[in-house]
């Protein structure tokens, strides 16, 4: 096993290098392409992708230096009134660092409506996706609010200052849910940080996919199915987020365990690994 740190396929080594050198290439890198906050104002300094903050936190707690914690610059929550936009969990791991390091306020906004209030851990399908859920990180302090819809960034001197915010309904209309702007219900919300918490699209583009040539499914994510785990591309496998799309821990490690099965009998023509 060989590590080469500082290496990204696709950009300072190419793909084909891995093609020529290697027997089988397996793409695990995860569903990293963060959604976008598709707003004007969305280039002020003081909005960033939820990731680009929780790293730099968790290089500092291992104990890098902030050079290497924060290559890019520093993203700090310290005396800021911190906004965080999504209501998962990466939103909530956003609230707790941002209460960590001493931010003035953290309001977290969800663009869905709130969920009721069950307690009932009996809860059965289809009603619990629709449980409202509070993670040890919302008691840290923060404000919460849901149906809201992010209309622009507020600036000044090219930093984020405030978002311009408008509140939301859901109807069922034309068999599905649309959601209707409420009229007159616009307002402001004074954000010196903003962490963009809405999700992912699946896998990044540039660089890796773009130059291995694997075919994607509808979803945007790397096509292979979860027998052979073969991609389009002789010889190269899929497995994980970067597969499946953005998903749980516990699924990459099923799929990376059945993964390393498939190239084993892809390799030796039969198996003992577990599946």
């Amino acid at each position: 096993m060989e590590f080469r740190t500082g290496t990204e396929v696709g950009s300072t080594l190419p793909f084909d290098v891995l093609l020529v050198g290697f027997d089988a290439v397996v793409l695990s890198g995860g569903a990293e392409w963060p959604r976008e906050l598709e707003v004007d104002g969305r280039n002020l300094s003081g909005i960033y992708p939820a990731m680009d903050y929780l790293s730099q936190q968790n290089k500092r707690v291992a104990g890098d230096s902030e050079d290497r914690a924060a290559p890019r610059g520093t993203i700090s929550a310290t005396g800021k009134h911190v906004v965080v936009i999504g209501g998962g969990d990466t939103g909530a791991d956003c609230i707790g660092t941002a209460a960590r390091q001493g931010a003035a306020s953290i309001t977290q906004i969800e663009i869905m409506p709130k969920p009721p209030e069950q307690e009932n851990k009996g809860l059965t399908w289809p009603n619990w996706p629709h449980k409202l859920r509070t993670a040890p990180a919302h008691y840290e302090g923060c404000a919460r609010d849901w149906a809201v819809l992010t209309k622009q960034a507020v600036g000044e001197n090219g930093r984020v200052t405030a978002l311009d915010c408008v509140r939301v309904e859901w109807v069922h209309e034309a068999g599905r849910m649309q959601m209707r702007e409420v009229a007159g219900s616009g307002f402001q919300m004074k954000a010196d940080l903003v962490l963009l918490a809405m999700g992912f699209l699946g896998p990044r583009r540039v660089g890796l996919l773009e130059t291995s040539g694997v075919a994607l499914d509808a979803r945007g994510n790397v096509r292979a199915d979860t027998e052979a785990y073969q991609t389009s591309v002789p010889k190269v496998f899929a497995a994980g987020d970067m597969r499946r799309g953005q998903s749980l821990v516990v699924w990459a490690i099923r799929e990376g365990r059945q993964c390393a099965r498939a190239v084993d009998e892809f390799l030796m023509g039969a198996s003992t690994l577990p599946r």
